[in-house]
């Protein structure tokens, strides 16, 4: 999303979503969202704020895991769906801080599957037609079951401010799902190849 990390250049601090995945703190987010940031505060519908420090991403997926205290839990949690399940028309919602509104709720389908749009090192996304725009980075897609099927990431805009033309991306539940696994068991992604892309406009995260 176009307001990028967590600290602008003046100074400011910024905003993004994330979305709890286990009861025991455990949030995912985007890249983008944490990135050089020493510390992140989460807060929720009830108006609970937790601190972390503990920030463990991999840019090359642009996801990141953000472990909370888990003696201020139990965290109520998404499941994770299956992605690969997931068919063209399928309803979806999107649900994060559009420009810092928390909470909000957009609906919308499975566009199309499998896209590449070389924003980043590894991707697969899920293209959706539900809204998003700047501070939806790193929100859940969910399906009719309010299961997690992506992480909203990107979105094509001609719009000033990158504002949502109605073409979204979601990281699949199935990439996030091994990516979090292995952040969870070793602090990091290990990958047995590497390649490259560069950022091609006008496609913003």
């Amino acid at each position: 999303m176009p307001e990028g990390g967590p600290e602008a250049p003046d100074g400011r601090l910024g905003s993004g979503s994330g979305v709890v995945v286990d009861a025991s703190g455990v949030v995912l987010t985007n890249h983008h969202v944490v990135d050089g940031a020493s510390e992140v505060t989460v807060m929720f519908q009830d108006g609970r704020k937790v601190v972390s420090k503990n920030i463990t991403s991999d840019p090359k997926t642009d996801l990141a895991i953000v472990r909370l205290d888990q003696s201020k839990g139990p965290y109520a949690a998404l499941e994770l769906g299956d992605s690969d399940s997931m068919e063209i028309g399928d309803r979806v919602l999107a649900v994060g801080a559009p420009f810092g509104l928390a909470g909000t709720v957009t609906h919308g389908i499975v566009s199309a599957k499998n896209r590449n749009l070389n924003v980043n090192m590894y991707e697969d996304f899920i293209q959706t037609d539900a809204a998003i725009n700047p501070g939806n980075s790193g929100g859940a897609l969910v399906d009719s079951n309010g299961n997690l099927v992506g992480v909203n990431t990107a979105i094509y805009s001609r719009a000033p401010g990158g504002a949502s033309l109605g073409i979204g991306f979601a990281i699949p539940v199935t990439s996030v799902r091994q990516v979090m696994e292995q952040i969870i068991a070793n602090g990091t992604v290990t990958r047995s190849e590497e390649h490259t892309s560069e950022l091609q406009s006008p496609y913003v995260i």
